[in-house]
C-alpha cells in the first residue's frame, strides 16, 4: 500500500481475475495479511508484467467473497499455515505465450516460506473459465452417458420429461442458470460438479488441459484438489461456470511428477476428483 500511486494504479488496471471495485478493495487486497508480488524488467520498471495476489490464512479457501470482503478483519498472519493465490494477471499482451508464472510461483513460495517458516500448504482458489462454454457444447454428450433411471430422476428435476438426451439439454442448460438455488442432493448439482471435475482432469487437447487456468497451474505441476461450489457467485463467475471455483494445489515435493504426469497425457488430482470423474 506504501508502493508508489503510479505503481498501485496498474494493479487496478490490469487486475484480469477479479475486478478491483475502489481504492477500499485495493486497500484490502494489500493489508497486512496479504501479500502481491510482481515480475519487472528494467526497460519497464514500473509495469509488472506479471503479478499474483496472495491471502494468508489457516486453510484452502472454498469462496471468493470472504477473500474480497473489505470489512472483514485481517488475519493473523503469524498462524498462517497456508498461502492461496487468488489471483494472477499477466500485464503485457505482446508478452502473451511467454510463460513467467513457473518462475514467479517459485519466487513467491522461496519467499513467502522465509518469511513465514509456518506456512505448509500452497493452493489456488481459482475461476474456471472455459467450463460454460464447454457444457454447451457438449451437454447432450454427457447427459447420453446417464442411464435411463438417472436421465428420468434429472429430467423431473428439471421439469421435462425427456425423450432423448438431446432433448434434455437445453432444459438442463437452462435450470444450470439458477445453479446457486440449487439444494445440495439436486441431481443438477451433482451433475454440474462431476461435469467440471471431467473438464478439467480429463479433457484434454494435444496433452494439454482444455481450460486455460487449468492448463497454467497443472502444467507448472500443481495437481486439481477440490471443486468449490457457488465458490464465485458474481455475475462473471456465473457466467464462466456457473459459480463454481476450483483449487489447485502445489505440493512442492510432487511437482516434477505431476509435471511428468501431465506430459503422459494424464492430469494430477486428489481421489475427491477422481471419484467426481468416475461417477
Amino acid at each position: 500500500w506504501d508502493s508508489p500511486a503510479s505503481l498501485i494504479e496498474k494493479l487496478i488496471k490490469y487486475e484480469a481475475v477479479h475486478d478491483i471495485r475502489s481504492w477500499d478493495d485495493l486497500k484490502n487486497r494489500l493489508d497486512s495479511d496479504r501479500r502481491c508480488y510482481g515480475f519487472f524488467h528494467p526497460r519497464l520498471p514500473n509495469e509488472p508484467l506479471i503479478f499474483v495476489e496472495v491471502a494468508l490464512a489457516n486453510e484452502i479457501s472454498a469462496s471468493i467473497t470472504p477473500l474480497l470482503d473489505e470489512t472483514a478483519a485481517p488475519s493473523d498472519i503469524q498462524r498462517a499455515t497456508t498461502a492461496i493465490f487468488y489471483s494472477i494477471s499477466n500485464t503485457q499482451t505482446g508478452l502473451r505465450g511467454v510463460s513467467f508464472g513457473d518462475s514467479l510461483i517459485k519466487h513467491v513460495v522461496d519467499t513467502l516460506t522465509a518469511e513465514f517458516p509456518r506456512l505448509r500448504t500452497f493452493a489456488t482458489l481459482s475461476p474456471i473459465p472455459g467450463f460454460r462454454a464447454w457444457l454447451h457444447k457438449n451437454c447432450a454428450s454427457q447427459l447420453e452417458q446417464l442411464d435411463a433411471k438417472h436421465l428420468a430422476e434429472l429430467g423431473r428435476s428439471v421439469g421435462f420429461e425427456p425423450q432423448s438426451a438431446k432433448d434434455l439439454a437445453a432444459h438442463v442448460l437452462a435450470a444450470a442458470d439458477e445453479a446457486l438455488d440449487l439444494p445440495a442432493k439436486a441431481p443438477l448439482r451433482q451433475l454440474l460438479q462431476q461435469w467440471a471435475a471431467r473438464y478439467l482432469a480429463r479433457e484434454l487437447q494435444d496433452g494439454k488441459p482444455l481450460d486455460p487456468v487449468a492448463r497454467f497451474h497443472l502444467g507448472n505441476g500443481a495437481r486439481v484438489e477440490r471443486l468449490n461450489w457457488a465458490g464465485d457467485p458474481s455475475a462473471k463467475g456465473l457466467k464462466q461456470s456457473f459459480g463454481l471455483m476450483v483449487n489447485y494445489l502445489y505440493d512442492l515435493k510432487r511437482i516434477d511428477k505431476n509435471r511428468d504426469l501431465l506430459a503422459q497425457g494424464r492430469v494430477a488430482m486428489s481421489g475427491d476428483i477422481e471419484d467426481l470423474c468416475d461417477d
